[in-house]
Parts: structure tokens; C-alpha cells; sequence
């Protein structure tokens, strides 16, 4: 699906998405409906490349090991990250961890995550206020909250295409790809419902984070949130 929407770009988003994250060793680390890893994959590869050129500069590493959860509310796509780390021999990893749980009721302790990422899942939850507010929640003073989302195009004439894109060649083409034109019509349809950048970013001062900011990828079609709790 995530190829189908984004021509392959979903990739170079979530890239995106962890570069503004600026990962660290030892960090403790929450990924939300992140199932397959994805986003999870590359937190831990940018960590380690830290770790390397802390070692090659004659640095000393960190005592804390760092700790990368990923939550997901279906346990399918959980299965289907484990079998990718394991594909990516980090089956025995330990500073992965795999957590069946709720965006709205997270079941980790007050402050104790430097850094929380949700990419294309907040569109999906019931409440958005109350899966904000447990971000804000479960990380610490200083820690860093990110959001990649399919969002509003502003520019009148990629409006135009994008919309014939969205609401024609979409539906269609989940109808001939994957037999299911109503699930592919419903994905076009919760985006146009999903508050446009600017009211997102309200929301997300009203949760209580500050330096709130968002970057639009590909004139809107994605957007990053990010804030900081402070």
C-alpha cells in the first residue's frame, strides 16, 4: 500500500523522518504503529553508525544500552517486523522490542523515552488528542516527538492532479492490484479528513509540546510534525 501511495517515496519520508530525530547510543527509543519495523530499522542503523565513528574518533561509548520499542496495536504486523529482523539478522538483538499495545493507552511509565515517532498511524487512531497526550506522557523533559503523515497539498494546479490521483487512479488501482477498491477508497478518503497541516500543529501545542514545527514533503502530500517536551 505504502509503495502504491507514494511511488517508492515512503522510504526516502521515513529517512527523512529519522534524520530530524537525531538518534543517539543510549537512547531509549518509542516507535508507535510501527509493526513492520520500518521506521524502527533505521533508528537502530543511524544509532550504530554514531557508535561507530565514536569508536573510530577515539570516543568513549555510552554505559546505557540503547532500548528501541516498537508498538503496534495488531500483532500481525508485530510478526511481520520480527521476521524482517530476523531476515536482517537482528533476530537476537536486544536493544529491539516488540510491544503489542494501543496508541491511546501506552503501557510505559511516565518520562522514560527520550524520543517517540508515529509514521502514517495517527491518521488511523480513534482519539488523536488522546494518542497525542501519551506521547507527550511517556517522554521526557527534552524528548522529541515526530510524526510523519499523509497531509493537505495547498498548490492549487498539484491539488488538481493530486486529487485525480487520489480519488480515481488509487481506488483503481487497489481494485486491480489487490481486488479491494472500498479499502483504498477509505485510505483516500481518512486523509482528506485528517486535520491539514496547520490545525495538526495546533494540536499538538495543545497537548503541551513547544517548538512545534512541520516540514511538507512533496508539496504537502506528507508532512513531518515535530515538538519538543519542555
Amino acid at each position: 500500500m505504502n509503495d502504491m501511495m507514494s511511488a517508492g517515496l515512503h522510504r526516502l519520508w521515513k529517512d527523512r523522518l529519522v534524520s530530524k530525530l537525531h538518534p543517539f547510543p543510549g537512547m531509549k527509543h518509542l516507535d508507535v504503529a510501527g509493526g513492520t519495523g520500518d521506521v524502527a530499522f533505521r533508528v537502530l542503523e543511524s544509532i550504530n553508525s554514531v557508535s561507530r565513528r565514536a569508536i573510530q574518533d577515539g570516543l568513549a561509548e555510552t554505559e546505557e544500552e540503547t532500548q528501541i520499542y516498537i508498538c503496534d496495536i495488531n500483532p500481525n504486523m508485530l510478526n511481520v517486523g520480527k521476521k524482517r529482523a530476523i531476515e536482517r539478522g537482528l533476530g537476537e538483538n536486544h536493544c529491539l522490542h516488540w510491544i503489542e499495545g494501543d496508541a491511546e493507552a501506552l503501557s510505559f511509565e511516565d518520562g522514560s523515552m527520550d524520543g517517540y515517532t508515529i509514521a502514517f498511524g495517527i491518521r488511523n487512531v480513534t482519539h488523536v488528542e488522546e494518542a497525542l497526550a501519551e506521547a507527550y506522557r511517556v517522554l521526557k523533559r527534552g524528548g522529541r516527538f515526530l510524526c510523519l503523515e499523509l497531509s493537505h497539498v495547498e498548490l492549487p494546479i498539484f491539488k488538481q492532479l493530486y486529487d485525480y490521483y487520489s480519488f480515481s487512479v488509487i481506488p483503481a488501482m487497489g481494485e486491480l492490484v489487490a481486488g479491494d477498491r472500498e479499502s483504498y477508497q477509505y485510505l483516500v478518503e481518512s486523509i482528506r479528513r485528517f486535520p491539514n497541516q496547520e490545525a495538526f500543529a495546533r494540536m499538538i501545542v495543545d497537548t503541551g509540546f513547544e517548538k512545534i514545527e512541520y516540514e511538507n514533503l512533496v508539496g504537502g502530500v506528507v508532512a513531518i510534525h515535530s515538538g519538543l517536551k519542555l
